[in-house]
């Protein structure tokens, strides 16, 4: 198993050290924000969001990222008597319909400067617009898919790869290290699992022997397990989230089809290995992010404060959050301050040195496959990118 570890725990003591102490390691212009009583290491009446699943059947997807918010915002309000932030949460369910009334909610806040999320890709598209207009700056820790980037939303930043780096890792891992010489490809007709499976789809070609789209709450796939079992597919790649995954591989492998499941990021999650059972053995998940373990401060930290590792998108989350956190030590407590702090910031998280581009995108991806052993789901190797 080989690990490449971009940054790690003396970076995180590093970015600890300096919120306490009113530094930073971002935004080049430090004295070109704040609100017009603001001063630096001092704030009041000021909060960051959380906005994703907090129920629903994604829940844990977005419980993992806001535990990652609520650690840095604990951490600094801690280190940080004269700046206290709160956190608000916007739990949309998942749901793209809930996305646009909660994006009002949270630009009718003034005391919101910026918000973690969206989680997914579906809400983002819905609410993008809206924290657009509202000048409300966003940093995503999970929402992959490409044309998020494409809307000329100055508030939109991703602090992950997305899929048009996800999906080439995937497809080059079936190739290449399963060598798999015939693929069908499900989708869950989300934007994000759509997206994701065409990608992959395109970039296998003519590996490709059939394909097919779900439903989220679908829960009898017998038609497309026919359709799998027919093609005779070595391997299986499903684009969508963890709770249709796991029943779709144990239906598969009690109907006796024993193909590769290929999975990304929609996938890593307990609740996938609990909905399959024993089926979720041999399963490989792609993700952008590190393995957890492999930012161990962070890791123990985490483990401290809500009694359990944590999981996918926990660590870009923290990330995500403090960037915001820095922002608004350093006096940017307006919007239109923060969002310039945060469009121009430069530094070093846990999980890579975060920059956005023009259109925020985060400039240093890597992406992961797992694997399913042994009932919890380990680190395999680093795919290459590009």
């Amino acid at each position: 198993m080989r690990f490449l570890v971009k940054t790690g725990a003396p970076l995180l003591a590093a970015a600890l050290a300096l919120t306490a102490c009113g530094g930073t390691t971002g935004g080049e212009d430090e004295g070109s924000g704040g609100g017009a009583a603001a001063e630096a290491g001092t704030c009041e009446d000021v909060a960051i969001g959380f906005f994703g699943a907090l129920t629903g059947a994604a829940a844990n997807l977005g419980i993992n990222i806001r535990n990652g918010v609520q650690l840095a915002v604990d951490q600094h309000n801690e280190a940080n008597a004269d700046c206290q932030v709160t956190l608000e949460e916007y739990d949309s369910a998942g749901d793209p319909n809930q996305a646009t009334g909660l994006a009002t909610q949270a630009i009718g806040d003034d005391t919101v400067l910026g918000v973690v999320g969206p989680a997914f890709s579906g809400e983002s598209n819905s609410a993008g617009p809206i924290f657009a207009e509202g000048g409300l700056p966003t940093i995503t820790a999970s929402a992959t898919n490409p044309a998020l980037a494409e809307n000329d939303w100055d508030t939109f930043h991703r602090i992950l790869g997305n899929d048009a780096s996800q999906g080439p890792a995937a497809s080059s891992y079936i190739s290449e290290v399963l060598q798999s010489a015939s693929v069908f490809v499900v989708d869950d007709a989300s934007e994000y699992g759509a997206g994701l499976a065409e990608i992959v789809a395109q970039d296998l070609g003519d590996v490709v022997v059939g394909t097919d789209t779900i439903q989220t709450g679908q829960t009898d796939f017998s038609a497309t397990i026919t359709a799998i079992r027919d093609s005779g597919a070595e391997a299986v790649f499903f684009g969508g989230y963890y709770a249709e995954a796991g029943l779709l591989v144990q239906q598969m492998r009690g109907a006796g089809v024993q193909a590769t499941f290929v999975v990304a990021d929609g996938v890593k999650d307990p609740g996938f290995i609990e909905a399959a059972g024993d089926a979720a053995e041999g399963t490989i998940i792609t993700c952008p992010c590190l393995p957890p373990e492999e930012q161990q401060e962070f890791f123990t930290a985490f483990e401290d404060a809500f009694g359990t590792a944590p999981a996918t998108y926990s660590a870009e989350a923290y990330d995500a959050a403090n960037v915001f956190l820095e922002g608004i030590l350093e006096g940017n407590t307006d919007r239109e301050s923060l969002l310039t702090w945060v469009n121009e910031y430069e530094g070093d998280g846990i999980t890579k040195p975060i920059k956005f581009d023009e259109t925020g995108e985060v400039a240093d991806i890597s992406v992961w496959a797992y694997k399913v052993e042994g009932g919890e789901i380990v680190a395999d190797q680093e795919v290459e990118v590009g």
